[in-house]
């Protein structure tokens, strides 16, 4: 029996039916299948190159290396991980730099008014180390996570504040971070290939700066329950911290990390895969695994940054594959949402929606020059289910 039908029978054998995202945390779900999307078919690339459908328009918000329209400030290069804040009049979007600090590694924000229209834009961290993903908070404070060995998280300040590192949340190769305010912990992911799940539980929810760090324990399949267990030594040294605790699951390669409704999702680029953690239960499973998608070749690979809608759709952010991002919706149906040509030295990072829901923020890392320095953030506009 090859990989893609011994998975199957494993995962499907277990039960598993396909149910709403509102269910998922209490019974197994199927990974999701090919499926014609809700929008419908892509167009042909528009004058940005990307491929959209019916509907939807795209517009350059920003490109690395030049100064933002409308602004006097200068846009960093390696746009990667990226969130959305309200201000009261309009929004945020905060994008980290996955460069090193002498390059100008850190994160950066640009203020839009109601309409969408920039009104500045400046950084609101610098001096740190290939600021990779992170996660927003309830507090309106976005954590830049550092992917390097040792790396730190950094708590800023998008609506105004001076950053602060925050050692309590572990020391290791940082990816994601997705906030879970129902039990007041931060879900963390390691990018190693056999990086660990973690959560960290502040002391006082809306203070990070002590706390315990857990990791997730549980089997080496695909599916089946999950425990927490303390991690002795946060800071990871001498011992790395995914080396400190005995059973806690491997994982190859975690990337994006999203919070909704009892559920936690979770990317590993390794393999491909969108994990689920359903919380209610304390039971995991494949959401997505590109070995188990029929018929046809799977839309999604490179799997990588990942978040969600207001109407409960998945969007994943693909590094390299095809340059798309895909949805994945709440009945189990994955199809494209649009693909960006001519940048296959590129991958596309920091999706994220305007509070309202009918905005995504994206970028592409290294857009059409294959460089760090050629760096675009874009805006998609349209009627997406909200």
């Amino acid at each position: 029996m090859d990989r893609r039908n011994m998975l199957r029978a494993t995962v499907l054998g277990a039960g598993a039916v396909a149910l709403p995202f509102t269910a998922w945390s209490a019974a197994y779900a199927a990974p999701a299948q090919v499926a014609p999307g809700p929008y419908g078919s892509l167009l042909a690339a528009n004058g940005h190159g990307i491929q959209l459908p019916a509907g939807f328009t795209s517009q350059i918000v920003a490109r690395s290396g030049q100064v933002v329209p409308g602004t006097s400030y200068t846009w960093h290069n390696a746009p990667d991980g990226g969130a959305v804040f309200a201000n009261g009049n309009g929004w945020i979007y905060v994008s980290n730099s996955e460069t090193s600090a002498g390059s100008g590694g850190g994160a950066s924000r640009i203020l839009f008014d109601s309409t969408g229209a920039v009104t500045g834009a400046s950084r609101i961290l610098s001096g740190t180390t290939n600021n990779c993903a992170g996660g927003r908070t309830p507090w309106n404070t976005w954590l830049s996570c550092e992917e390097v060995s040792l790396g730190r998280v950094w708590e800023t300040y998008p609506l105004g504040g001076t950053a602060v590192v925050r050692p309590a949340m572990g020391r290791f190769k940082h990816e994601a971070a997705a906030a879970d305010p129902d039990r007041r912990v931060i879900y963390l992911t390691e990018d190693e290939s056999n990086g660990k799940f973690y959560r960290y539980i502040p002391d006082t929810w809306g203070d990070l700066s002590t706390g315990r760090l857990q990791v997730l324990v549980a089997g080496s399949g695909t599916s089946g329950s999950f425990s927490w267990a303390a991690v002795p030594d946060p800071d990871g040294s001498p011992t790395t911290t995914r080396s400190q605790v005995s059973g806690a699951k491997s994982f190859n390669g975690g990337e994006g990390c999203y919070y909704s409704n009892n559920t936690v999702w979770f990317t590993t680029k390794g393999d491909n895969r969108v994990w689920q953690l359903n919380l209610g239960s304390n039971t995991y499973e494949l959401a997505y695994d590109d070995n188990l998608v029929s018929p046809g070749a799977a839309p999604l690979t490179g799997v990588d940054n990942i978040t969600g809608s207001t109407f409960g759709d998945l969007y994943v952010a693909e590094d390299g594959g095809n340059m798309e991002i895909c949805m994945i919706t709440p009945d189990d149906k994955i199809s494209v949402f649009l693909r960006i040509t001519g940048q296959g030295s590129s991958e596309i990072c920091g999706p994220a929606f305007t509070p309202a829901g009918n905005r995504l923020y994206f970028s592409s890392q290294r857009g059409t020059s294959g460089s760090s320095s050629g760096g675009i953030t874009y805006c998609v506009t349209g009627p997406f289910r909200t």
